[in-house]
């Protein structure tokens, strides 16, 4: 079905899509039902600390990163279907180790720190693999709509994975959330292989052999390609900034304000229906503005609320306003994602797709670990409420690096000269 001209999204995308995100789905709710596990484990079974509990998350994510810095090269000038089915098996491999050493009582925190080191990897591996499929997979103008139906399946995993989740936690055990997600990534590479849409080999241009050039290539262009250099510093410090203030935010409610650990899951569970929403928007507002003006106003609203995080209080008025602040924050982030998404495809040579996505969540997960690692510190130092201030503050500068180069990306409605979402004709790489 061809989609409206309000730009509505109501195209069918192909069976093989079909596949791919259902795919999706399954291992994204997987992900979002085991929400929180290791750390859940690290407690109630190992008796951890907060400094371990903080160095399991922060070291699988900045470890997991630099375990990855040779895939993107590796994955580019390979099939992407099976590099997204190995992932998957790796991924389930490796979670399924947890519940077995649990019960035969040899789970060590060594273990699980290793577990969470190769499935971040993997992580990037099947993230820099699917997003090169799926260009090759979608014709140019559905890119839009299949990255808008992503989003939709993220936050509808997000609202329902994490209540779920701790309710099974709350009667099993954490160890079963484990269990559960390692089952999904085995079902996600059932759905993979489901595609039948030919793949051919990629072509090379530079020899076989891995060099240290190759390493570093992703880098190199994002940081010299003027159209996707601004989105790049962009993304990478405001997704740092958000998440480095989630545990200050945590011992917030859950100490000292003495919220219940059901009223912080909803706090943030409801509010993901803004993602829904959001991603809904996003294909219309592009039809109507054009990508870049979406991706300046969008991702200047979505820093505007955290801020607001820092004055939560007691009560039900305090459970209101972090619901409303995310319910904002998550929306925002709904239009954005999707447009950000599809523009970052557009503008990548299809010969540097995987070492260019690489290179991004490489940069975004270890920016991550560092800020948030900072805010721990610096909650310890000072309190948490600073330590979101501050991340909210820092997150206020973000939209000036949202500067794109040359004439506003498209004409509004039908007058656009060239397809929805893709770039200008021209563009000087």
């Amino acid at each position: 079905m061809a989609g409206r001209a309000d730009g509505a999204d109501t195209r069918s995308l192909g069976r093989d899509f079909g596949w791919l995100w259902a795919a999706y789905g399954i291992s994204a709710f997987g992900t979002r039902f085991a929400f929180d596990a290791f750390a859940l484990i690290a407690i109630l079974a190992l008796g951890a600390g907060p400094a371990q509990v903080a160095l399991l998350s922060a070291a699988g994510l900045a470890v997991g990163a630099a375990v990855a810095v040779p895939l993107g090269p590796w994955v580019e000038f390979r099939r992407k279907r099976p590099v997204m089915v190995a992932m998957d098996l790796t991924r389930c491999a490796a979670l399924v180790t947890v519940p077995v050493a649990y019960a035969l009582d040899a789970l060590t925190f060594a273990h699980l720190l290793a577990v969470s080191v190769l499935v971040a990897a993997a992580d990037i591996a099947f993230s820099t693999a699917s997003g090169a499929h799926l260009k090759a997979l979608v014709h140019p103008e559905d890119l839009l709509t299949a990255n808008g139906r992503m989003e939709s399946t993220t936050w509808t995993a997000t609202a329902l994975g994490p209540p779920l989740g701790g309710a099974t936690v709350g009667v099993f055990g954490p160890v079963v959330t484990v269990a559960a997600d390692a089952v999904s990534y085995l079902l996600s590479a059932a759905g993979i292989r489901a595609i039948r849409a030919t793949e051919p080999h990629p072509q090379r241009s530079t020899p076989p052999r891995l060099r240290v050039r190759d390493l570093t290539d992703g880098w190199r262009f994002l940081l010299t390609d003027p159209a996707l250099r601004p989105l790049f510093l962009n993304t990478v410090l405001v997704s740092a900034l958000i998440m480095a203030a989630a545990p200050p935010l945590a011992v917030l409610m859950l100490g000292q304000l003495g919220f219940a650990p059901w009223q912080y899951g909803l706090a943030f569970a409801l509010p993901c229906l803004g993602g829904l929403i959001g991603s809904r928007l996003s294909r219309p507002l592009v039809h109507r503005f054009g990508e870049r003006a979406v991706l300046r106003v969008a991702g200047t609203l979505r820093v505007c609320w955290p801020l607001a995080l820092a004055f939560v209080h007691p009560g039900p008025t305090g459970l209101a306003l972090v619901m409303v602040t995310e319910l904002g924050l998550i929306t925002c982030m709904g239009v954005f994602n999707p447009v950000y998404a599809t523009y970052r495809l557009h503008h990548t040579p299809p010969d540097r797709i995987a070492r260019t996505l690489s290179a991004w969540t490489i940069t975004t997960r270890a920016t991550v670990a560092a800020l948030t690692a900072l805010s721990g510190l610096l909650a310890t130092l000072t309190s948490p409420r600073t330590a979101i201030a501050t991340a909210g503050l820092l997150i206020l500068a973000t939209p000036f690096l949202l500067r794109f180069p040359g004439p506003p990306g498209g004409l509004p409605g039908r007058k656009r000269p060239y397809p929805l979402g893709a770039p200008p004709p021209v563009h000087n790489r």
